[in-house]
């Protein structure tokens, strides 16, 4: 398996593996289809609040990501990542991808303060994986406001 930054020629399966995200336990709710595209095209222009991560087999197909968003937290005193999504083929899982997908991350951003993640309560082997990797539960909860975006 091969960790690396992620490139044009993955764009159909970025597209797809977050349509199969967004229909996961992973996640509360679906996003519009459209925003994958519109990640895609951000990170192919080089953003600074975005980066991914693919994971090819052994046949240099890809069969994880690793999407991370970028900020700055005051409350971490530091930059802090935030392993927005991480998304193992169903056929994968269970071999040691994720850990090595969020080792790969940790050693890209080892300066940064904080890496964050969020988790659904309908999906323990995740938190059983996050824990295991030393991350704690935050007693935050969490709330948002979308706006209107156009397109």
């Amino acid at each position: 398996m091969t960790i690396r930054p992620i490139q044009q020629c993955d764009r159909d399966y970025f597209i797809r593996s977050v349509d199969e995200f967004y229909h996961s336990p992973a996640v509360c709710h679906e996003i519009p289809p459209h925003n994958a595209a519109l990640t895609f095209a951000q990170l192919m222009h080089g953003t600074p609040y975005a980066d991914c991560l693919i994971a090819q087999d052994e046949t240099g197909e890809p069969c994880a990501y690793l999407l991370l968003a970028l900020t700055w937290s005051n409350e971490a005193g530091g930059l802090c990542v935030w392993l927005d999504e991480l998304m193992v083929s169903e056929t994968m899982r269970g071999k040691g991808i994720g850990s090595k997908m969020i080792a790969a991350a940790k050693e890209k951003y080892g300066t940064a303060a904080r890496f964050r993640l969020e988790v659904t309560a309908d999906n323990p082997r995740a938190a059983a994986l996050y824990r295991l990797l030393g991350f704690d539960d935050l007693a935050y909860q969490q709330m948002v406001l979308d706006t209107p975006q156009p397109g």
